[in-house]
């Protein structure tokens, strides 16, 4: 292979054995058809079926296929910053494993990148084979990550997506723990654009984003790129002393006026103090989400270790900052990036 592939490709691999050689064949079809030099960079993120085994067996056979190999299950978008360390190529397309992103669409993303853009990402006008609870919450969570966050993340485009090595060399150097890359993408700024494509159904298996790792991304999302549940909470403090201002006077005059008292009786009050409460230990949540994520980064803990790198011997070059089959350390990628 090639010492400089024009375009590598990463796809994260997390318990994917029934699709991993259908992945592979689809996307060496169509990179072929381009006629540049490529690479496959497929990162195992702990999987415990036998993904590990049946990509070892697609690199030995091929060596544009590389593997990196995670020490244990460190989270998708770990995995995708671990392919852009290792990936060599002048373009970077990030693709899911699950072949719901079809590989034929990368065609596309490369025609637009020819055109001068640094960012293609791929945005989704269909979803297929996914439930309506799906598609609504999706459909939300994209409008609103659009209006709360800081930067313009596109609506409805995943981590599907081509990027120059102009733009893989910024992001790779911003590692930060709780990560979301299309809005790291977008924030790094340079030409962008998209192109529109339909989303398949899964090509076998189940899906590795149920409900409890979607809130999490979202939080992860949403405070990343936006202060706004912050603000939320000076606002709606606001609110309430307003109301208390207003209604001190109000139950005064009714008081004078009829001789009866206002809002008597211990039920109300406990049920003024549980609303209020509730409104207060939300706030300390919100305020404990940003808290936490302070804490992720002073720790300056790795964002993944490599167990092991299975490529061919004369694929040896390693990449900037990390440190293979070994600890991937923040400040030297940082540093290095």
């Amino acid at each position: 292979m090639a010492d400089h592939p024009v375009f590598s490709i990463i796809a994260p691999v997390f318990n994917e054995e029934p699709i991993i050689d259908e992945l592979y064949r689809r996307v060496a079809e169509v990179m072929d058809s381009t006629g540049e030099s490529w690479e496959l960079v497929m990162v195992n993120d702990g999987s415990y079926d036998g993904s590990a085994e049946k990509m070892r067996a697609l690199q030995q056979r091929d060596p544009r296929v590389r593997v990196i190999n995670f020490a244990r299950n460190f989270g998708h978008q770990n995995a995708v910053t671990a392919g852009m360390d290792y990936a060599r190529g002048d373009a970077v397309v990030i693709i899911d494993a699950d072949l719901q992103d079809p590989p034929a669409v990368i065609l596309d993303l490369i025609a637009k990148w020819r055109e001068g853009y640094h960012v293609v990402y791929a945005v989704r006008s269909e979803r297929r084979g996914e439930t309506w609870f799906k598609r609504l919450t999706a459909k939300i969570f994209y409008r609103m990550i659009y209006r709360i966050t800081d930067v313009n993340i596109p609506l409805d485009t995943g981590d599907f997506r081509l990027m120059d090595r102009q733009v893989v060399d910024a992001v790779k150097s911003m590692r930060e723990h709780n990560r979301f890359i299309r809005g790291m993408t977008s924030w790094v700024g340079f030409r962008q654009t998209g192109v529109h494509y339909v989303r398949q159904e899964r090509f076998a298996g189940e899906t590795k984003y149920p409900l409890r790792k979607m809130v999490r991304f979202a939080l992860d999302a949403i405070t990343g790129f936006s202060y706004f549940p912050l603000q939320v909470m000076i606002h709606a403090s606001l609110v309430l002393a307003l109301i208390a201002v207003l209604g001190v006077p109000i139950v005064a005059f009714l008081r004078l006026a009829t001789g009866e008292l206002i809002f008597e009786g211990q039920a109300t009050t406990l049920v003024v103090l549980l609303l209020l409460s509730s409104f207060q230990l939300f706030f300390f949540f919100i305020m404990g989400q940003y808290v936490a994520r302070i804490y992720d980064e002073v720790r300056q803990r790795p964002l993944y270790i490599v167990a092991e790198v299975w490529e061919t011997p004369t694929d040896q070059a390693q990449p900037e900052g990390a440190e293979p089959a070994a600890v991937q350390q923040a400040e030297d990628a940082s540093s290095h990036g």
